[in-house]
């Protein structure tokens, strides 16, 4: 196969097994669906602020523009959180949840 007609060849073949299909190809892959703020809370938050390593910020009614601001820029010891590790829309779940979240007894017991 070599020049132009090898080309087209290879081109037939590919599209006839379903590889090229035509179709515009992204390069981005779709971000999957946010999460609950209950499950970004616990995987990502809870970890410290839920075992006292942090302050506890369940049931404190924190404004959700503060807990945002603070999640993106990190605070002393908290580092910031970028887009790839929560979402803005899960952030803005969380921050919301948090606000009128109310305490965690569990969490202040030890």
């Amino acid at each position: 196969m070599h020049g132009r007609a090898g080309s087209v060849r290879l081109a037939g073949a590919l599209f006839a097994l379903g590889v090229v299909s035509g179709a515009p190809v992204s390069a981005e892959t779709p971000a999957p669906p946010p999460r609950p703020p209950e499950a970004v809370y616990a995987k990502t938050c809870g970890y410290c602020h839920g075992q006292h390593v942090a302050p506890v910020i369940r049931g404190r009614a924190i404004p959700a523009e503060m807990t945002q601001a603070i999640v993106r820029r990190g605070q002393r010891a908290m580092p910031a959180f970028r887009p790839t590790e929560i979402s803005n829309a899960e952030l803005k779940a969380l921050a919301l949840w948090l606000k009128a979240s109310k305490a965690d007894p569990k969490e202040h017991d030890q």
